[in-house]
């Protein structure tokens, strides 16, 4: 039923309130509503927090939003993880009306003396409800009351004490209700910070320390002990998570060979991905990458660092996998007796055998929570979920929300590449984070478009984390932009979204596609050993420039820096005079951060930056300081900046505001 006070569209709401909208712990979210009332009385609202022990904080007060006056918002902020709602409640406010009344009647000579006694009943009210030790409010207010009522003084100096900012600051404190509604309450759930801000870094352990003999070409596998040497350089890179593939014995029957080849040699070692072999299946780890001990050392050495290891979780088997004998019900029989294998036209997946919820989804849905909470036993406390899009939604709902019962640290990545509705459908249901369309917005508009939708639009359903390149993707933007394109999509991505991540080898500008107008790499990771040499940081990596490594470095410490760029609901673009400048903004309180990024790898571009200032926090006219955080230059700026970027010395400005008053 609709209220005496109408509180409607009220936002955010996941799936009609069936499922918490996104919070973090310490970022702001925006609740908005459409709150309206008959005749000309002035109303009010607010929004009631609920904290995960039922403990109602103090009420937000709501504010007129844009241009729409029946539009109202405000920002409120979760403290600590679980579980919180919110209420929106609106009210018939006699202050307000009584404040906009006797300004224009007092002023205007109608029912003066009628306005003042009306105002001085209403402060009456008012000091009727502050406590004894509220000794301020309360001299405030009774100085209102006594104005009011006193007829020797003149009518202008009597209005000028209503009006005073400082009473009217207590009765915004203070306000008196009338006509109650209340709308709620709405669920929200606080994840810990982790889930919207971290810098990801993905390694396959058996990359890590492997060596190549000179002599006779043999590649030696490294493992789970060799990869944790390679832990510090990724922590002194100023990495939060450690990603690794799957680490379960890999299929035999059926195996890629290098490139994806159908004709393995045996040495070949297979596709990760190709989960289950006679060493054990999801619940094992590959023999050459060590032992149960070996990954508990190496998820300490990672903590000891300050990183957290996320593993990846692919619900699917290898043709040898154990569950393919102990449960042939969990796959697909084809018409011809032959188990189905993983298919996504053109390519072919030999090598997978994906499973069918549809036969034994209970028996599923038992095995795949054993096995996470089997690694979340072993210290993991981040996966990310390989292809969830080609699982139903609803177990991913039952699954997450059974690990979060009593493991409520415990995040989940959405890796799904597929349509919108789908991707944010796995948000809705309980993903923590999502892989997103980002690799393929290089052009300024959709950048744009893209950056306001997740920051704006998607912000309740989804939280997006952006890769600068996968083991499966290799954007064309990287195969021909030389090493100003990897400067630039690894700084759009780490100042645009509070969490992103990187693919080994990035650093070393590592670019060749397997075939022209293919997104694979070149002698892929996926399916073979690859031997790089960290040895030397200062090591040459491509067409005579540096290891990519102390740019990543420092854009993850700019990124610690300055908590603005550790939100993903504060984001303003701001206008250029080149299609292939792109500028926006991110504020957190005083924290403020321009950035300003030349998304053209192959020239110079100069061109006008035109600010929001009011969204900087500042006014129009002002002028301000601009440090770079990139390159230690400070400009004086203002409404309109002229900017040149090259992108073969430095790509980007992220600028933070100082102001000079």
């Amino acid at each position: 039923m609709v209220g005496r006070i109408p509180v409607m569209d009220v936002e955010p709401l996941v799936d009609l309130g069936r499922q918490p909208a996104k919070a973090t712990v310490g970022e702001p979210f925006p609740v908005t509503a459409t709150v309206f009332r008959e005749g000309h009385d002035k109303l009010s609202a607010e929004v009631v927090l609920v904290d995960p022990h039922g403990t109602r904080r103090d009420p937000v007060r709501m504010v007129p939003q844009g241009d729409e006056p029946d539009h109202y918002v405000a920002w409120v902020t979760p403290d600590s993880p679980g579980a919180w709602t919110f209420e929106v409640q609106a009210w018939s406010d006699p202050i307000a009306t009584w404040q906009h009344d006797a300004g224009i009647k007092i002023r205007a000579d109608v029912d003066v003396e009628l306005m003042f006694t009306e105002g001085r009943l209403i402060l009456e009210r008012v000091l009727a409800d502050l406590s004894p030790s509220e000794a301020r409010a309360r001299d405030l207010v009774t100085a209102g009351i006594d104005a009011a009522g006193d007829t020797d003084r003149p009518v202008p100096a009597r209005l000028a004490a209503l009006e005073a900012p400082e009473l009217a600051a207590v009765l915004r404190e203070h306000p008196l209700r009338e006509l109650v509604t209340v709308e709620g309450p709405f669920p929200a759930y606080a994840d810990r910070e982790r889930a919207l801000y971290g810098s990801w870094y993905e390694f396959f352990p058996r990359s890590e320390g492997a060596r190549k003999d000179p002599r006779t070409g043999t590649v030696t596998s490294g493992n789970l002990r060799t990869a944790a040497k390679r832990l510090d350089a990724v922590a002194a890179m100023g990495f939060d998570v450690i990603y690794l593939p799957p680490i379960h014995p890999i299929g035999e029957v059926n195996r890629k060979g290098p490139n994806n080849t159908l004709t393995p040699g045996p040495e070949d070692t297979g596709s990760p991905w190709a989960i289950g072999s006679r060493d054990g299946g999801h619940d094992a780890i590959h023999p050459d990458l060590g032992t149960f001990d070996d990954f508990d050392a190496f998820v300490e050495r990672a903590r000891s660092v300050g990183l957290e290891v996320a593993l990846d979780l692919a619900l699917q088997a290898a043709p040898d996998h154990p569950w393919v004998t102990s449960h042939p019900e969990w796959f697909t029989t084809r018409a011809d007796g032959t188990i189905a294998y993983a298919e996504n036209p053109p390519k072919k997946y030999q090598d997978i055998y994906p499973l069918n919820f549809d036969n034994d989804p209970a028996g599923i849905a038992d095995e795949v929570l054993r096995i996470v909470r089997l690694w979340v036993s072993h210290g993991v406390r981040i996966f990310r979920v390989d292809n969830p899009h080609t699982k139903p939604v609803a177990f991913w709902e039952w699954l997450l929300r059974e690990v979060r019962t009593t493991d409520p640290d415990v995040l989940f990545l959405a890796e799904a590449f597929t349509k919108p509705a789908m991707m944010r459908g796995l948000g809705a249901i309980g993903f923590q984070q999502s892989y997103t369309y980002f690799t393929w917005r290089t052009a300024k508009t959709e950048i744009e478009d893209y950056l306001v939708e997740l920051a704006t639009e998607t912000d309740h359903l989804m939280r997006p984390n952006f890769f600068v390149n996968t083991p499966d993707i290799l954007h064309a933007f990287l195969q021909y932009g030389g090493p100003p394109a990897f400067k630039i999509r690894a700084a759009l991505a780490a100042t645009s979204s509070p969490s992103w991540g990187v693919y080994a080898g990035y650093e070393l500008f590592e670019h060749v596609a397997v075939k022209p107008g293919s997104e694979e790499y070149l002698d892929s990771e996926k399916y073979q050993v690859r031997v790089r040499d960290w040895g030397d940081p200062e090591a040459t990596a491509f067409e005579g420039v540096r290891s990519l490594a102390p740019y990543l470095t420092r854009l993850n410490e700019v990124r610690r820096a300055h908590p603005a760029l550790q939100r993903l609901r504060n984001l303003t673009v701001h206008r250029t005079d080149d299609e292939h400048v792109l500028a926006f903004s991110k504020r957190e309180g005083d924290d403020v951060v321009v950035v300003v990024i030349n998304l053209d790898p192959h020239s110079t571009r100069e061109t006008t930056v035109h600010l929001d200032l009011p969204a900087l926090g500042l006014d129009w006219n002002e002028s301000f300081a601009v440090h770079d955080e990139l390159t230690d230059q400070t400009w004086a700026w203002g409404e309109h900046n002229y900017v040149r970027l090259d992108p073969f010395i430095e790509p980007a400005h992220v600028l933070a505001v100082r102001r000079t008053r």
